[in-house]
């Protein structure tokens, strides 16, 4: 059985060992998940949500990523790492304890005094990923969550677009969001 992958603080606290290091999940119609063991993306290739629009082609990113902040007695821990000209920021990899894939992605972060989990994992056979969080030991904390979503052929980059709704569809444990109105969808034929 092969033994699985796990990093730990001595390669997690080193952006040149983290960044060279990938994950990908895939759920067999094309469709794919992926980034670094840090969770910054450094390639357009690289999201959550990668759905093939048409399998296994026409292939769309349409989540790009989540921007976690862990809070805890009113104190803020960003989890997130974006690489911008010059600097990290925020800098979760400092709370990031552990990384593994077995079989899936799992980072595990140390903020606050709070131990948590995420797992990040595709249903086979459809364009659908599934990002879990899970306290392992700690005081009561809140998770801020804001997706940053993208809309856009995996090949190509986007800039800010007006035509994009930002109104939220909301339910007991579920967020929906749909980017454009029926008459304003624009998916290009490839």
């Amino acid at each position: 059985m092969p033994s699985r992958i796990e990093f730990g603080p001595d390669i997690l606290h080193s952006p040149e060992e983290s960044l060279s290091r990938e994950w990908l999940e895939t759920n067999g119609i094309g469709g794919f998940a992926s980034s670094t063991i840090w969770g910054m993306n450094t390639r357009r290739y690289h999201g959550l949500l990668m759905a093939a629009t048409r399998p296994p082609v026409g292939r769309m990113l349409l989540l790009s990523k989540f921007e976690e902040t862990a809070i805890v007695d009113g104190k803020r821990f960003e989890l997130s790492v974006n690489r911008y000209p010059g600097v990290l920021h925020p800098r979760g990899f400092e709370y990031q304890s552990a990384f593994r894939l077995d079989p899936y992605p799992v980072f595990c972060y140390e903020a606050g005094g709070v131990r948590m989990e995420k797992s990040v994992f595709m249903v086979h056979g459809e364009n659908t990923t599934v990002v879990e969080y899970l306290l392992l030991d700690g005081p009561e904390c809140e998770l801020e969550i804001r997706p940053l979503m993208a809309f856009r052929d995996y090949h190509s980059l986007t800039r800010e677009n007006g035509a994009v709704r930002g109104d939220l569809m909301q339910a007991p444990g579920h967020v929906a969001f749909a980017a454009y109105r029926k008459d304003r969808i624009l998916v290009p034929e490839l």
